[in-house]
């Protein structure tokens, strides 16, 4: 891993044993095939049962529910690994753990937490999160989707858009409006009448990730399916809270993808008798991306300190997401110069990593919308409204 600060010299045994561990799956399992599923627009159903195999979806999840109970700082770590073969692969894993696992277990009830999350962490069973819908986006409590009471169910109506895992779920975890106009949240079986996810299409980003929409038309479920504790926005705030974590660190994973082929690629490219990587622009552009990568990093290991000692804030996190995801972007444009013409095609990762953090620099809040939240948190001023 690249490390100049050698800030990883301070993981616990078991976190380090982790890291060892997701590393070695994503340089067998996942980069010799990445590009090819990225090319065809797919991903492997058995991938998820791996990663579940290996104890990576929803790792923090406590081990009395199927999950690993491990560290924040291990769930970065495998962030950043699982990223750095691709941010589509991440994100799959970050909606099981953070948006689907995570509302269930902090939110649910004991019957759902046990009916459930050991499924969702053993990989058995994919879960996704509807929550942005298509005239949404940065503002979620504008939602229109509607759950009204109907005797003992409710009925659910409305549509979600630009869902991770929807078309190949087995349940959704549904964000909707109830009669008094709060937000609350829903686990929705996929095989439910008026339940549809179609497929979105001709993506040129996430490719090796499958993104569709959540149509609901007379979707009745048991009043047992609402989560119990969901109230408010503040609810599915909370899941994004998690999931920005995890992006925080795998973007820097991405980041070192492109660092590391850029200067393997560099150092053995030639231009008038010596190797590009001895001129003086090449080495500032390499600089500046190792040093952003470092500076990321230090942010993202006490981040993580701050998780686990509950110290953290979700204006730390939007800071962390905010600055990791965009000098990973800029260091993609940056290793894609430096490739020239081979920076277009995918027998490289540069051009793949690059197009992938175009959206990740958008989801889960943009660049924007974090800036003015961790401008609240400073000044005490709210400019969102």
């Amino acid at each position: 891993m690249f490390d100049y600060f050698k800030i990883l010299e301070n993981l616990k045994p078991e976190e380090r044993d982790i890291h060892t561990m997701v590393r070695e799956f994503v340089d067998a399992e996942i980069i010799p095939q990445v590009g090819d599923w990225w090319d065809e627009g797919t991903l492997p159903r058995n991938l998820t049962t791996k990663m579940g195999e290996l104890g990576i979806l929803g790792p923090t999840t406590p081990e009395e529910y199927g999950g690993s109970g491990v560290s924040s700082t291990a769930y970065g770590l495998i962030c950043y690994e699982l990223e750095r073969g691709d941010s589509g692969i991440r994100s799959t894993a970050s909606v099981q753990g953070s948006l689907v696992m995570y509302p269930i277990y902090a939110y649910g009830s004991e019957e759902q937490k046990k009916k459930y999350l050991p499924e969702l962490a053993a990989g058995r069973m994919v879960g996704c999160f509807g929550l942005t819908e298509s005239d949404g986006g940065s503002d979620p409590g504008a939602m229109r989707t509607r759950a009204t009471k109907d005797g003992t169910d409710y009925v659910l109506n409305g549509s979600k858009m630009w869902i991770t895992n929807s078309p190949i779920a087995d349940i959704a975890v549904v964000w909707a409006k109830d009669d008094d106009g709060i937000i609350r949240g829903f686990i929705v079986p996929t095989d439910t009448r008026g339940f549809s996810a179609p497929k979105i299409k001709n993506k040129m980003s996430l490719r090796a990730s499958v993104t569709g929409e959540i149509v609901l038309e007379d979707v009745r479920v048991p009043a047992s399916s609402l989560l119990p504790g969901s109230k408010g926005l503040k609810s599915p705030l909370g899941c994004l809270t998690q999931a920005r974590y995890g992006i925080a660190w795998g973007a820097l994973g991405a980041l070192e993808s492109v660092l590391s082929t850029t200067l393997e690629y560099t150092k053995s490219r030639t231009t008038f008798g010596k190797p590009i990587a001895g001129r003086q622009l090449v080495q500032h552009k390499l600089v500046t991306m190792a040093t952003q990568h470092s500076l990321g990093l230090m942010m993202a290991y006490h981040l993580g300190q701050n998780k686990d000692a509950g110290t953290m804030n979700y204006a730390q996190v939007s800071m962390a997401k905010r600055n990791n995801v965009r000098v990973a972007l800029e260091g993609a444009r940056m290793a894609r110069e430096l490739h020239g013409g081979n920076g277009i095609t995918t027998e490289y990762p540069i051009i793949r990593h690059m197009l992938n953090l175009e959206t990740v620099d958008t989801y889960e809040g943009t660049h924007d919308i974090h800036t003015l939240i961790v401008g609240r948190d400073l000044t005490g001023l709210n400019a969102l409204e």
